[in-house]
């Protein structure tokens, strides 16, 4: 099982890394063109723009293929732990960032007061 599972992390990993790539030769092909004139400036950031949500889309693909891919393999009671265990992280990065988000309101509370009394001197 681990070695369908290491497998499958590579495929994925490895498609993710050929979006990147790809995304980095067409913005280099992009901007060529801009040089040499053959593309405006806004034209170029049209193309690049539509070349990003596309890898951000062919990535989420990916991840739910190879997501799906790795569930396949399991029973149904080892889907119904995956899924509690996706759901604990996921409650445990959501307050780390409801906490985060908190302290740089605090932060920027802070800052607003410090200039203030920086201010009436």
């Amino acid at each position: 099982m681990a070695n369908v599972s290491e497998g499958f992390k590579n495929v994925f990993l490895a498609g993710i890394g050929a979006m990147a790539i790809t995304g980095e030769k067409a913005k280099e092909m992009v901007d060529v063109m801009i040089a040499k004139g053959e593309i405006t400036v806004e034209q170029g950031k049209d193309i690049n723009s539509e070349l990003k949500r596309k890898a951000v889309n062919g990535a989420a693909q990916a991840r739910d293929a190879a997501l799906e891919a790795r569930m396949s393999f399991m029973s149904e009671e080892e889907r119904a732990a995956f899924v509690a265990k996706a759901a604990e992280v996921a409650e445990k990065l959501n307050a780390k960032d409801a906490q985060g988000q908190a302290n740089e309101a605090v932060e920027v509370e802070v800052e607003a007061s410090e200039d203030k009394a920086e201010g009436a001197e």
